[in-house]
């Protein structure tokens, strides 16, 4: 990984689509660094990832391929970065199977279930990770179908491909969501965003359980500011600027950084750790 600087800021840019793409950003978010070196940790095992195919998604899928599992990722409508995502698994001399949908549909959560099974014959980690936001400055300005899509994205889906996926997942089987530091701190400008990831923990919490009796672990990452295509396509580009030098180690993160922290919850490294989140965040105290 490159030396990050302290209050180093990112080039003004701004995407008009959502999801944004990571090949038009500068500069492109890291996704796996040099002395990351795989120890089969994940060998055989299968991982399902929603929004696999850039940013934190994009990292969490090489570093499983790097650790031995074969990868699915599902992802909306980001086609060119998907096919950079199954290169970079595939480099790694793993196997991705790429499938395109909406994962705010359950119909296309239980296809991805059943083609991973078609695909690769077992399923063992699923990794709730697809997440959508719009910035409103007030609680007036946010409509009925930007919190009904907000919530179908970010929770709705996270319950949809963790009840297809339960019927094939045993004992040892990992789950992992992705929540935020904004379910624990909250943010003033993105009410509905929050909402979701406080939901998100909830659910961890009460679903690590629900399944701890089938020794099923759960567990969430609730990431800081991290540098994703995320960015560049929500906020303007003075705050793209600014992005993440407001949090005690001055600087965005990195997806590579973050993606060990995945790694760790879906290997029996974290055996007995179920129900619990994880903070990359950057240096900000949640008590959570």
């Amino acid at each position: 990984m490159a030396q990050k600087i302290k209050g180093a800021k990112q080039p003004k840019q701004h995407q008009q689509e959502q999801p944004g793409r990571q090949r038009k950003m500068t500069p492109r978010p890291e996704t796996e660094t040099p002395h990351q070196v795989g120890a089969g940790k994940l060998a055989d095992k299968v991982a399902i990832i929603s929004g696999g195919d850039s940013g934190i998604g994009r990292a969490v899928a090489v570093a499983f391929a790097k650790e031995g599992a074969k990868v699915t990722v599902a992802y909306l409508n980001e086609r060119d970065d998907a096919k950079e995502t199954k290169s970079l698994i595939e480099k790694e001399g793993g196997e991705c199977l790429l499938m395109a949908g909406d994962i705010g549909q359950e119909n296309f959560c239980q296809k991805v279930v059943q083609q991973t099974l078609d695909e690769f014959g077992r399923l063992d980690i699923v990794v709730n990770n697809a997440a959508e936001q719009h910035p409103k400055e007030n609680l007036e300005e946010i409509t009925e179908r930007q919190l009904e899509r907000t919530f179908r994205t970010n929770i709705f889906s996270y319950f949809f491909l963790t009840k297809a996926a339960l019927p094939h997942l045993k004992k040892g089987s990992a789950i992992i969501n992705t929540a935020s530091v904004t379910a624990y701190r909250g943010s003033d400008h993105l009410l509905d965003y929050s909402a979701t990831k406080g939901a998100i923990v909830a659910f961890t919490r009460s679903l690590s359980k629900n399944l701890a009796k089938k020794e099923i672990r759960v567990n969430t990452v609730a990431p800081g500011p991290i540098w994703t295509p995320l960015i560049p396509s929500t906020f303007p580009p003075d705050e793209v600027e600014n992005f993440g030098t407001d949090v005690p180690l001055g600087r965005p993160g990195e997806p590579s950084e973050v993606a060990p922290c995945y790694v760790f919850l879906a290997c029996n490294d974290s055996s007995y750790m179920t129900g619990q989140a994880l903070h990359p965040n950057g240096g900000e105290v949640v008590n959570g």
